[in-house]
């Protein structure tokens, strides 16, 4: 029996890093086991905020790649304010931090790069793709946004080709994301953020969501919409687990972030709850290690350093993929922030389910009735706190604290099997049958 085949069309690919890539490198790597050939397009020459080569193993064997090129007016943006190579990454300074040359870069990029700055890779992609559906027979094509200039791929192929079978992937949502609000957008900018963002909705067949509450939310504003979430990969977590219970008992009780933390998603109020453990508890001070693997805001980590956590913290930097999930291993409990706003609550960061791969107690920070802390509770893995949350943050820790100090501190994995990157892939192509 003949593969179908999905063109995936997507701006994140081997080598870049982050979890932007992993979602559909992941579908990708599975999709044949089910009936369906991958084809990736992808641009020639991106600007990617991050690289991991770690993660081209995970690339199928003699999957076809079409690259096209692109240009990205990042470098313009740089040399304006250095700063701005935060913009790669969808991050920037808010607030107190945001120099007038941040104010000026922010409001150029969210009135004169509609939907974002990828914007460029639009019409020649639509040109190059209309011919390549003529002459190549393609069963569904996907989008993956942010960047959402992606889904004006999409609209305007469907648009040309009325029967082409359409799915539009909201790896994050696109007006309702938190720092939508801080783009410094003119009136007629944000009806045309809108007004595109509903033109996909209403064309897309499928709008996939990663979260249940954005799913609702896309539902609520005219879109098809399906929820399927990330996941973790059995390969990277029969080796996380493996490794995980051989651990000993470590000399330090670790708390890990692993990932990018931006000014928006800052959780200030665990840092001020383990200045004062530190500070009060001579125990806990003397056990304890604070360790970010990752890219962390600048700022963020001068402030963290100028405070009683000073001697506590390990820094690692960005590493690749294989060794971030060796560090999550190692730790005693995880963290997972998200943004504080109620909007957000539907973002469900895609690096909780190689948390919940691991069996570690999770901490999680965001709105309150949030996806994740519906995640949290099925699955036994830890707790979500609010960021006005403040002595309830400090009696969790110190009882998980407790539970290590006595060799307590059990590990938990149940539940957690309906989110496997394979039954995902599953659940996709039920949908696309």
């Amino acid at each position: 029996m003949e593969q179908k085949k999905i063109l995936i069309i997507t701006y994140y690919w081997p080598p870049a890093g982050g979890p932007g890539v992993q979602r559909w490198l992941k579908f990708a790597k599975y999709l044949p086991e089910f009936g369906w050939k991958p084809v990736i397009f992808t641009p020639e020459n991106p600007s990617y905020p991050l690289l991991d080569e770690s993660l081209l193993k995970d690339v199928p064997e003699n999957i076809d790649i079409v690259k096209t090129k692109i240009w990205e007016p990042y470098q313009l943006a740089e040399k304006l304010n250095k700063s701005n190579k935060k913009f790669k990454a969808g991050q920037f300074d808010v607030g107190k931090n945001q120099s007038w040359k941040s104010k000026l870069s922010i409001w150029v990029r969210g009135n004169f790069f509609i939907p974002d700055a990828r914007v460029f890779w639009v019409k020649p992609s639509v040109k190059f793709l209309e011919q390549y559906l003529k002459d190549n027979k393609i069963d569904v094509v996907v989008t993956s946004g942010p960047p959402h200039s992606l889904h004006l791929i999409g609209l305007n192929l469907k648009k040309k080709l009325p029967n082409l079978k359409w799915i539009a992937d909201f790896r994050d949502p696109w007006t309702e994301i938190s720092y939508y609000k801080h783009l410094k957008l003119t009136k007629s900018s944000d009806k045309k953020h809108r007004q595109l963002e509903s033109d996909v909705f209403k064309n897309a067949d499928i709008t996939l969501a990663t979260s249940y509450t954005d799913a609702e939310n896309f539902r609520k504003n005219g879109a098809n919409a399906v929820c399927i979430t990330n996941g973790f990969d059995e390969t990277d977590a029969t080796q996380t687990l493996k490794s995980s219970s051989s651990q000993t008992l470590k000399q330090k009780f670790t708390l890990s972030y692993i990932g990018v933390l931006e000014q928006l998603r800052n959780p200030e109020n665990l840092w001020k709850a383990l200045d004062d453990l530190v500070k009060t508890n001579s125990d806990f001070a003397g056990n304890f290690t604070l360790k970010f693997v990752g890219r962390i805001d600048d700022k963020i980590l001068n402030s963290i350093e100028n405070s009683g956590l000073k001697n506590h913290i390990s820094n690692l930097g960005y590493i690749s993929h294989d060794k971030a999930i060796t560090e999550m291993q190692t730790s005693d409990m995880l963290l997972i922030t998200n943004f504080p706003n109620e909007s957000s609550k539907g973002i469900i960061p895609g690096k909780i389910f190689e948390y919940l791969a691991t069996g570690k107690q999770i901490i999680s920070f965001g709105p309150d009735k949030a996806d994740v802390s519906k995640i949290l509770n099925e699955t036994n893995a830890g707790k979500h706190f609010s960021y006005d949350d403040s002595e309830t943050i400090k009696s969790f820790i110190l009882e998980k604290f407790e539970l290590w100090k006595s060799g307590n501190l059990l590990e938990n994995n149940q539940n957690i099997e309906q989110f496997s990157r394979k039954n995902l892939t599953k659940k996709l192509v039920d949908i696309l049958d």
